[in-house]
């Protein structure tokens, strides 16, 4: 941080404080021992969703939990586990202020292949707006570890 007096780019935190939404920091400066106050905030910037159609919102955990909770429905995926997946998921897009709607149903996809695989099938169908059986099969076919035993 550099001093108001000198100029001078090296300086102590003598007092720190949190003031609501920053912190307010007393420093001194190590050259001419003028002190001073700074106030530090978090600078968030907002995420904005690119959807399929052209238009554009600010991006929404809610939503993407929304569409987990719906493919995990009726799977043994705990409410814990979803919540990661969530966490998972922004913390793939961090850092980026527009995404393509389409990047975050990939994310969602990979997230869900490793929490539940007929969850990740589940969302897919519906993200990915299938039309024929055939898709269903390519998507399952890699899944598939072993052929399913004749009864």
């Amino acid at each position: 941080m550099r001093c108001p007096s000198c100029q001078h780019d090296d300086s102590r935190v003598v007092d720190s404080r949190t003031t609501g939404d920053s912190i307010r920091r007393r420093r001194q400066c190590a050259s001419c021992g003028a002190r001073f106050t700074t106030h530090e905030r978090l600078e968030q910037r907002l995420l904005w969703v690119l959807k399929k159609d052209g238009q554009r919102e600010p991006w929404s955990r809610e939503k993407v939990l929304h569409g987990i909770a719906l493919a995990c429905h009726k799977r043994p995926v705990d409410a814990m586990g979803m919540e990661a997946a969530a966490d998972r998921v922004e913390a793939a897009l961090d850092g980026l202020t527009e995404v393509d709607s389409r990047r975050i149903g990939r994310e969602v996809q990979e997230v869900l292949r490793q929490l539940d695989p007929v969850a990740m099938v589940r969302f897919v169908s519906v993200y990915q707006e299938f039309e024929s059986l055939e898709q269903f099969v390519d998507l399952i076919r890699p899944l598939q570890v072993a052929p399913c035993p004749e009864p």
